[in-house]
């Protein structure tokens, strides 16, 4: 993306990389899909607790991620929407297998399927090793710029008080890199980036 684009406003980078993001064809999500997929099979080890999402939007999918760490017995978590803290998000163990959701899926407020809250299979941030998550546009600096509902931002603004605390990973396709995104003071940067070609450990 051309420098003048730093310039514009969030919702305008916003509107232009989602655009960017649906135009890809099937053939090009999958293949992409696949490509992050083995990067983050190297990165994590049996012995952690990951948490991915379900993508949305054209939002670079994880599913093959979440069946091969499944497969390899890695505690896989999805985010939930809270259910009294509004605006906030709890991570809850995922049970998929041959493409069947074991665990019960709801829809949220935003028609997203995501498991039916249950108290007793959250994990608290601190027993989390990594948070995989969907973003609209990164820069090299590793901020992230997300759908605009803040729900990440809010449920990780503690992070600095936590003795242990969850690598942040954005994952996303090549072309959702920009120059430098204007930056809010609640954002929460990133500790790593993976796109299908690359992967980039921001300058902070």
């Amino acid at each position: 993306m051309q420098k003048q684009q730093s310039l514009m406003n969030r919702a305008e980078i916003r509107q232009i990389i989602r655009q960017k993001r649906n135009a890809l064809s099937l053939e090009q999500q999958s293949n992409a899909a696949k490509l992050i997929s083995d990067k983050i099979i190297e990165l994590v080890t049996p012995k952690d607790v990951v948490a991915l999402y379900l993508a949305n939007d054209g939002e670079i999918s994880p599913n093959q991620t979440i069946r091969h760490l499944q497969h390899n017995e890695v505690t896989t978590l999805l985010p939930v929407m809270h259910s009294f803290h509004k605006g906030y998000l709890n991570f809850q163990s995922y049970l998929c297998t041959k493409n069947t959701d074991n665990t019960i899926m709801v829809k949220n407020n935003f028609a997203i399927l995501e498991p039916k809250l249950n108290a007793l299979q959250t994990y608290p941030l601190s027993q989390i090793h990594y948070i995989f998550m969907p973003l609209v546009a990164f820069d090299a600096n590793g901020n992230r710029l997300g759908m605009g509902g803040g729900f990440y931002d809010r449920t990780l603004s503690k992070l600095a008080e936590l003795e242990s605390r969850p690598k942040l990973i954005g994952l996303a396709h090549d072309c959702q890199q920009v120059d430098e995104l204007p930056k809010q003071a609640w954002d929460i940067p990133l500790d790593l980036i993976i796109t299908p070609n690359k992967i980039i450990v921001p300058d902070q």
